[in-house]
């Protein structure tokens, strides 16, 4: 199973793609975009039926080298980072010293019973069995404990970005009506929208798109043909000149769901 109204992998397919970031970790750091802090004052606002008071205890699965993870510190908030790579975990640990760091999956993550009053998941839902992975962090929550999905995308609604993001093969940009998907375990699932824009130039676009699934999959052949049509879409197509700033729109979906009662 995979996100409604996303890519759909079947999980030996989810596996093997998930592997390709086991490795370079200081490089995924360097180029990728973070996310806006308004994603997590959203997901801990604290208004509804005392759900999202306290968030003392956290979670971050899927972590990575931390991008949505230093969102989550706070005074009085004690942050765990699980995540399958160890390279990656290893530059989260350099950026923040103080976050207890695990290597483990959503599925399978060795914490215990009730244990936190949130999970997040940023960028790697997709990566996960939904179901299986619902289970497994509903057993780590305590009563009402939150469950929070983050994505970055790119905003396809600016034309000149919808067309990069065919020529990059961004394949996390959802579709209209996008739902995650959930297991029964958690209910009232809601969602807020963030818009903002990540300075970069075309040597940074360049160096992002070799920080996605598609490229460190992907065969010789068929990384110099998405280098030369980035190449001619943005210095040729587009007239941009190299080491020029360009503001890349983004739009970060945040879902939050409750554990059931």
């Amino acid at each position: 199973m995979a996100a409604i109204g996303g890519p759909t992998f079947e999980a030996g397919r989810r596996q093997e793609m998930a592997t390709a970031f086991q490795d370079g970790g200081e490089h995924y750091d360097r180029v990728r975009p973070g996310y806006p802090a308004e994603s997590v004052e959203w997901l801990f606002d604290g208004t509804a039926a005392g759900s999202r008071a306290g968030v003392a205890d956290v979670v971050d699965l899927g972590a990575g080298t931390g991008k949505f993870t230093g969102l989550l510190l706070g005074p009085g908030r004690n942050v765990t980072a699980l995540d399958p790579s160890a390279d990656m975990l290893a530059q989260l640990e350099r950026r923040f010293p103080t976050v207890h760091t695990i290597i483990g999956v959503a599925e399978d993550t060795g914490l215990p019973d009730r244990s936190q009053d949130a999970a997040t998941v940023a960028q790697a839902w997709h990566w996960c069995d939904p179901v299986a992975a619902s289970t497994e962090i509903a057993r780590i929550l305590r009563p009402g404990g939150i469950l929070g999905l983050v994505w970055n995308q790119l905003d396809v609604s600016v034309p000149w970005v919808h067309r990069l993001s065919r020529i990059m093969h961004a394949g996390d940009v959802h579709k209209p009506g996008f739902r995650p998907a959930v297991g029964p375990e958690f209910t009232a699932l809601e969602s807020h929208v963030s818009a903002w824009a990540q300075p970069l130039t075309g040597e940074d676009i360049k160096e992002l798109v070799k920080s996605r699934s598609y490229w460190l999959r992907a065969n010789e052949a068929t990384r110099a043909k998405v280098t030369a049509n980035l190449d001619w879409y943005l210095y040729e197509h587009l007239g941009h000149t190299p080491g020029e700033v360009l503001q890349l729109p983004y739009l970060t979906h945040t879902w939050r769901a409750v554990k059931a009662p």
